[in-house]
C-alpha cells in the first residue's frame, strides 16, 4: 500500500491549503494590532490637543474680560469726544464799533461784574475771511479796503463760568442793529460780529443772539436804533494785533473818543 494516499493524506493538505502558514496568520495578526495601536495613538494625541475644561474656562474668562475691556475703552473714547465735541473754548474775538470802547467795556465793566474774568485782552482786526489780507496795517483796516473788522480779542479765565454771560454783555453797549455802523462810525471794519472758536461758542453765540432777537421782538430791549439784530457770527480767523498805542487806549487817554454806552444793563426776561 505504499504507492496509494490515504484519506488522511488527502485530508491533511486540504487543510493546509486552507488555513496559512503560522507565520502567515502571525503577519496578518501583527499588521492588524498595529493599524490598531496606531488609530488608537492617534485618537489619543487629538484627545490630548482639545482644550481641557479648565482650558476652556480660562479661555472663556480671558474673552470676556477682553470684551469689558475694550467696552470701557469704547466708552471712554466716546465719552472724551463727546467731551472735546461740547467744552468751551476760552477765546473769542468780538467786534462792536470802534476797539478803544469794546476793550474798556470788557476789561473793566464786565470784570467789575465778573472779578477776574479776563485771563487777557487785546486789541486788533481779524477777517471774516480766512483767506484775507494778511497784518494789514490801521489805515489799510480803516480804509474798509481789507474786509477786517476791529475786534477785542479776549481770553477768559473760565468760559465755562463767563463766556454765555460776555456774549450778552457784548450786546449790553453798543448797538447791534446799525449793520456795519456804530454811531458815527461806519464801514465794515465797524461791523457787530462774533468770532467764535469750537462748536460750542458758536452755539451759545447763536443762542444769545436769538433770544435777543426774541426780547426786540417782544418791545423787552427798545433803545435800539432798529428791530433786526444783524450781528455775524463767523468762525475765527487769523487774529492781527494793534499797534501798542491802540492798546488800553481809554485807560491812558480816559477822555479819550468812545461812542459806546449802555443800552440796558441787565438781561431782560422774556416771560
Amino acid at each position: 500500500f505504499a504507492g496509494q494516499v490515504s484519506k488522511s493524506d488527502h485530508s491533511s493538505k486540504e487543510i493546509r491549503s486552507i488555513v496559512p502558514p503560522m507565520s502567515a496568520a502571525r503577519l496578518i495578526i501583527r499588521t492588524t494590532n498595529t493599524n490598531r495601536s496606531q488609530t488608537i495613538t492617534n485618537s489619543l494625541m487629538t484627545i490630548k490637543k482639545l482644550p481641557s475644561i479648565k482650558d476652556i474656562i480660562t479661555g472663556s474668562r480671558a474673552k470676556s474680560k477682553l470684551q469689558t475691556q475694550t467696552k470701557t475703552m469704547s466708552t471712554t473714547a466716546s465719552s472724551a469726544a463727546a467731551a472735546d465735541t461740547c467744552a468751551i473754548e476760552s477765546i473769542v474775538a468780538l467786534g462792536a464799533g470802534c476797539y478803544w470802547g469794546t476793550e474798556k467795556f470788557v476789561t473793566k465793566d464786565f470784570q467789575k461784574r465778573f472779578p477776574d474774568s479776563i485771563k487777557n485782552a487785546r486789541v486788533g482786526f481779524m477777517s471774516p475771511d480766512p483767506n484775507g489780507a494778511k497784518n494789514p496795517s490801521y489805515r489799510a483796516v480803516c480804509s474798509g479796503s481789507t474786509g477786517h473788522v476791529e475786534v477785542l480779542n479776549v481770553e477768559l479765565n473760565d468760559p465755562e463760568k463767563h463766556y454765555e454771560e460776555l456774549i450778552k454783555f457784548f450786546f449790553m453797549f453798543h448797538d447791534p442793529t446799525t449793520k456795519d455802523r456804530q454811531g458815527n462810525d461806519a464801514g465794515t471794519q465797524y461791523a457787530s460780529a462774533i468770532f467764535t472758536n469750537g462748536v460750542e461758542q458758536a452755539r451759545i453765540a447763536e443762542k444769545v443772539k436769538a433770544e435777543l432777537q426774541g426780547l426786540v421782538d417782544a418791545k423787552k430791549v427798545t433803545r435800539y436804533a432798529n428791530s433786526q439784530v444783524e450781528t455775524k457770527l463767523f468762525a475765527a480767523n487769523p487774529f492781527y494785533e494793534a499797534h501798542a498805542e491802540h492798546q488800553e487806549y481809554l485807560m491812558k487817554n480816559p477822555g479819550g473818543y468812545c461812542n459806546h454806552f449802555y443800552r440796558f444793563k441787565e438781561w431782560p426776561e422774556l416771560n
